[in-house]
């Protein structure tokens, strides 16, 4: 038993930064973690629905990255160089060309930026406007792209926006699909694209994620994404979808824009993409918009070595041919009927998101939060999302076992049902 097992977050408490966040609402102290349970340090299990926030859509320490890992290692693998040639980068980029871009019909570049998503938002953020020679930047309400100055101006949640402490600019805000209602977002974008008194200046770039992560699950439509891809090219602007929480097979497909009908010019990559949780983000980048001079966009930590080994070996069991696609898909109706069995327990409540990349709007970021809350004292770590943290997130691995998923399901909506009855109730009028 650990020495401070009596006061367990004592350390915690006196030497970390009151900047933690997930551990507040996650009060234990864990220890081990495979497959899709986590385990603490009293022995508990608990049913992860969380999975690094999408960074392990494959779950915790798969047998075969690990023991590739552990191969690498313990033969004297290169563990760090910059972004010298390695035989584990070379591998990893055959692979990569081969099961994911020549099979879209992709030939994007891959740029190797700082190790989060952040990074690969801010390389493309420069790299759109070193190409158009405009400042300016399109990005949308309940965009979340990171916490680094160049994505955190583009990102809309006012909490994150605030702890910047100095003006965010270059950036203009337009409304996301069903945004506004009923209003057509996509005309509205285009009146004030076209009107050249609206004080929107040409822009560089459209930042968009297809489907928002942290923003409450809003999922673009193939039409809407197609009459922004419409937008950028009349105005001259570059497309950069942002797949960093959505893609990796999050919403079923490798790419969460997949048979959208979209060519992006820049993709950010992160999270799940090294597939074991280990720090790896890209920049696809269209070859013609690879007008980088040498280093001068780069970082000590850009293309992890380790990270090539798992990422490789996750691309050659997960992705060479479509059974994993068609398990994402069976999961997902089967994510899809509980959670529409929740939102009818709630009056107004409503199913966002799409893929294995889905939530329950409840209404309130209070009931939202009680939901999550006594999940996790039955033993399923889940999260939520939205402007108000209104959304009952769902972002279990997408290897999770259909028994053990099932599971997480059932405690899902017996908390919902405990914290539906301890709502106060309305007075009854005389």
């Amino acid at each position: 038993m650990p020495k401070d097992a009596t006061v367990p977050h004592s350390i915690f408490d006196r030497r970390e930064s009151e900047v933690r966040s997930y551990c507040r609402s996650f009060d234990t102290t864990f220890t081990t973690a495979r497959g899709s349970i986590l385990t603490d340090e009293t022995g508990r299990e608990y049913i992860d629905f969380l999975a690094g926030c999408s960074s392990l859509n494959y779950g915790h320490n798969d047998p075969d990255m690990k023991a590739a890992l552990v191969d690498h290692i313990t033969s004297d693998g290169i563990a760090h160089a910059l972004d010298m040639y390695t035989v584990e980068k070379r591998r990893f980029l055959e692979t990569f060309e081969e099961t994911i871009l020549k099979p879209r019909g992709m030939d994007h570049k891959v740029m190797m930026t700082g190790p989060t998503g952040t990074n690969a938002v801010e390389a493309a953020l420069k790299l759109a406007r070193k190409v158009t020679g405009r400042a300016n930047v399109i990005a949308f309400t309940n965009g979340f792209h990171g916490m680094t100055y160049g994505a955190l101006a583009a990102t809309g949640n006012a909490g994150k926006r605030a702890g910047g402490a100095t003006p965010l600019s270059n950036v203009s805000r337009m409304p996301f699909e069903g945004s506004l209602g009923d209003v057509d977002t996509l005309a509205v974008i285009e009146q004030m694209l076209d009107n050249p008194s609206s004080g929107i200046d040409a822009p560089a770039a459209f930042l968009i994620e297809p489907v928002q992560g942290e923003g409450g699950l809003n999922a673009a439509s193939a039409e809407w994404l197609r009459g922004i891809e419409k937008i950028a090219r009349k105005h001259g602007a570059l497309l950069i979808l942002d797949d960093i929480q959505a893609g990796i097979g999050r919403t079923g497909t490798f790419f969460s824009f997949e048979e959208m009908g979209v060519t992006p010019d820049l993709v950010p990559l992160a999270k799940s993409l090294s597939g074991f949780g280990l720090p790896f983000a890209a920049l696809l980048v269209r070859p013609e918009l690879d007008i980088w001079k040498p280093a001068e966009h780069n970082g000590t930590f850009r293309g992890n070595t380790h990270a090539f080994v798992t990422a490789r070996l996750a691309l050659e069991k997960f992705w060479a041919d479509d059974r994993f696609q068609q398990e994402i898909a069976a999961k997902s109706t089967i994510l899809t009927t509980a959670l529409s069995d929740i939102a009818d327990m709630i009056p107004g409540a409503t199913l966002k998101g799409r893929g294995m990349m889905q939530g329950v709007d409840v209404g309130s970021g209070e009931l939202a939060g009680d939901i999550c809350a006594r999940a996790f004292e039955k033993g399923l770590v889940i999260e939520t999302s939205g402007a108000h943290d209104e959304v009952v997130k769902v972002l279990a691995p997408l290897t999770t076992p259909d028994e053990t998923f099932r599971k997480g399901l059932g405690i899902l909506a017996e908390a919902a049902r405990e914290a539906i009855a301890a709502q106060p109730q309305p007075i009854a009028a005389e």
